[in-house]
């Protein structure tokens, strides 16, 4: 998703009250006490989206692990960032922020469309925060301008192994939760400049 402009600056409890109001339209992230309101987003960007998720709830039917829309709110720390990913699994039981449940503190792949303007944040700020979450295994940056897939797992050591698919004829490996995504298909009717629409 993209994020705007700086809203207010709140503390976490009224920021989620906000949220979980009945006349709440907009939907809006929160970081250490900063709320960001959030903007609309692109044909490509929605059409990757709707892709990716489609690959993913496919891959996992019969499996521990579910894929949850963009949503479905992130916690990294009580009062750090909580953000509106554009594609959360989960593996095994969901554990909550609350008893609202629609915070979620235990994703096992968090996925990211790039936009020009979020690019910065989903790269640094956010990905930072994201270490935080100790069930976080993947990590995946998509571009939606040109094929190309940043992929970081998490090692047994803590630290983090990153690999890029640039090439409609690739794929990524999500060994956790056993997903495989051609790019192809997360790009499927997605037209690149000076390129025709990616098959579908």
């Amino acid at each position: 998703m993209q994020i705007r402009q700086r809203y207010l600056t709140v503390a976490a409890a009224d920021y989620l009250a906000g949220e979980r109001a009945p006349e709440a339209v907009i939907r809006h992230e929160y970081l250490d006490g900063e709320v960001w309101a959030m903007a609309g987003e692109s044909l490509e960007h929605s059409t990757i989206c709707t892709n990716l998720i489609y690959l993913i709830v496919g891959q996992l039917r019969g499996k521990p692990c579910r894929a949850l829309s963009p949503n479905m709110k992130v916690r990294t720390t009580p009062a750090g960032l909580y953000s509106y990913p554009d594609l959360t699994v989960v593996c095994g039981e969901p554990v909550f922020h609350d008893d609202h449940r629609d915070v979620l503190v235990n994703p096992t792949v968090i996925a990211e469309v790039l936009s020009p303007t979020t690019e910065a944040f989903d790269r640094g700020t956010q990905w930072i925060r994201y270490q935080q979450i100790a069930t976080l295994s993947d990590y995946l940056l998509i571009a939606q301008n040109r094929p190309l897939i940043e992929h970081f797992v998490r090692q047994t050591d803590g630290h983090w192994l990153y690999s890029l698919a640039g090439n409609l004829t690739e794929s990524v490996e999500i060994a956790a939760i056993d997903c495989h995504l051609p790019l192809a298909e997360v790009y499927e009717r997605i037209a690149f400049a000076g390129e025709e629409t990616a098959p579908t």
